[in-house]
């Protein structure tokens, strides 16, 4: 199957369209075509550095714009990381992702981040870290150190971009992707559904990501949580938009399968909300990620115990094997 990078909003809008079983069928097809069947990557999220972001993103509660009663902290000591890294470790998961409410990191931190990254890897765990903007210098120096993953969402639309956003514009979460990519780091961007936009928002938002020169390895897929004191979150409380269609949701991971069939494709912030019908589908559709773990950043998350259950009941494991852009890159290095 060729990979695509050349998608056109109207062949995307064309699949949302499609009889929802027609769908899920074709995605869960590519999906076999790529990814190992019934298998479901482990992941944690821990935040290494809370709240006081100048950015004013309208969903975060981490932003000096929010009054959402988070309290801004700074970075996590570098020993303190790897003791919730050894522990995620020995709760199954394979992959350890770091988060820090910055605009961009400072200098002065990079020593830290580098020996964070160092160390969590040396656990045999797939890292990933997202801290905002990055210079050539920082991302080289993460390269180095051997980041798997850099995380920098495009959260939405460029049409609906502007009015989540106003202290960066698209182009500046491009351009630092195309800076992640430079350095030999592997891409993870996705976004939110559910911020009161539209459908064609939606279509948008995956045209964007799956025509980057490259896919992204990895695709989080999040569901706003509507956070109090959150410009959105005070905005949509309390109205039909306040949480997406269920099915709509199930829709938007199938079509990211599809136009990005080797990607991960990633359940993350929501799913505290979703029955195990609705991640259920999700699996189907094509997700094959889950964040673990009582938290995510700063909002609730459904908990070891729960997924564990739940994927017992799905009969579905724990991943196993080699995420397919990964491996591919893998081959083309030894070749």
């Amino acid at each position: 199957m060729t990979v695509r990078t050349d998608w056109t909003r109207a062949e995307i809008a064309a699949l949302f369209d499609l009889p929802f079983d027609e769908l899920v069928y074709q995605a869960q097809t590519v999906h076999r075509a790529h990814h190992a069947a019934g298998q479901i990557q482990l992941c944690t999220l821990l935040s290494i550095k809370t709240g006081g972001c100048p950015e004013d993103c309208g969903y975060c509660s981490q932003s000096v714009k929010a009054d959402s009663g988070v309290e801004a902290t700074k970075l996590m000591d570098v020993q303190a990381v790897l003791q919730k890294a050894a522990e995620a470790a020995d709760s199954g998961s394979r992959r350890f992702c770091m988060g820090a409410a910055w605009r961009n990191p400072k200098d002065r931190d990079m020593p830290a981040i580098v020996q964070i990254v160092q160390g969590v890897r040396a656990m045999g765990m797939e890292t990933c870290m997202t801290l905002g903007m990055l210079t050539p210098k920082q991302a080289d120096m993460l390269a180095d150190a051997g980041l798997d993953y850099y995380n920098h969402n495009i959260d939405t639309s460029p049409e609906r971009y502007n009015e989540i956003i106003t202290t960066r514009t698209m182009d500046d979460r491009l351009d630092t992707l195309a800076e992640v990519r430079r350095a030999g780091i592997n891409v993870c961007s996705g976004g939110i559904v559910g911020l009161g936009e539209t459908r064609a928002d939606r279509v948008g938002f995956i045209h964007t990501l799956a025509t980057l020169p490259a896919h992204p390895e990895s695709v989080p897929v999040n569901a706003l949580v509507p956070v109090k004191g959150t410009v959105l979150g005070d905005m949509l409380a309390d109205t039909p938009l306040a949480k997406i269609d269920d099915i709509e949701f199930v829709r938007t991971i199938a079509v990211a399968r599809i136009t990005m069939p080797m990607s991960m494709v990633r359940l993350s912030a929501g799913r505290e909300s979703m029955s195990e019908a609705t991640q259920a589908l999700c699996f189907m559709a094509g997700a094959n990620s889950i964040f673990t773990g009582d938290k995510l950043l700063t909002a609730a998350n459904a908990g070891d115990d729960k997924d564990a259950a739940m994927l017992a009941k799905l009969g579905l494991v724990p991943m196993e094997a080699e995420e397919p852009l990964r491996a591919c890159k893998a081959l083309e290095a030894a070749e």
